[in-house]
């Protein structure tokens, strides 16, 4: 372009184009993608929230049992501990979990600590032979073990 062709004004030259949807900030589908991840995350995390609070409240309350147990005499103790057993397999896991029996009720708890007390260790006694006279263990050592697996419990 010579000098002789340039335009005599500013008013003569022709306006900036910028490409489509450049000149606005930001498109309203990338607006509603960013909030409804934005919701998601959020649905997700009350979720969890909840679960690990509903954990956290059936693990109170059968520690609070647990401890409530201790001062009753070493057969009513051991019935105790055998029902919040029970109540806690039927808030963890269902009705079906809470009505098994035997060595299936052994398995079921054991499941359900992440643990091998209750097929191989003392813990036999609340699952298999509740009303045996023999083979009773301590009922310190039984509470002290029951409270570490309530403790440390999984849902």
């Amino acid at each position: 372009m010579t000098p002789a062709d340039a335009p005599p004004t500013l008013e003569a030259l022709r306006g900036l184009h910028l490409p489509n949807q450049a000149a606005g900030a930001i498109s309203g589908e990338v607006v509603v993608a960013i909030l409804a991840g934005f919701a998601a995350a959020l649905l997700v995390g009350l979720v969890r929230y909840l679960r690990v609070r509903a954990r956290a409240t059936v693990r109170r309350a059968a520690l609070r049992d647990l401890a409530a147990a201790r001062n009753l005499d070493p057969e009513a103790r051991l019935v105790a501990q055998a029902r919040l057993l029970r109540r806690v397999a039927r808030t963890m896991q269902g009705e079906d979990a809470a009505s098994a029996q035997g060595t299936a009720w052994a398995h079921r708890l054991d499941g359900l600590f992440a643990t091998t007390f209750f097929t191989a260790g003392a813990g036999r006694v609340l699952a298999e032979g509740l009303y045996r006279r023999s083979d009773r263990p301590d009922p310190a050592v039984l509470d002290a073990d029951l409270g570490r697996l309530i403790g440390r419990m999984r849902g």
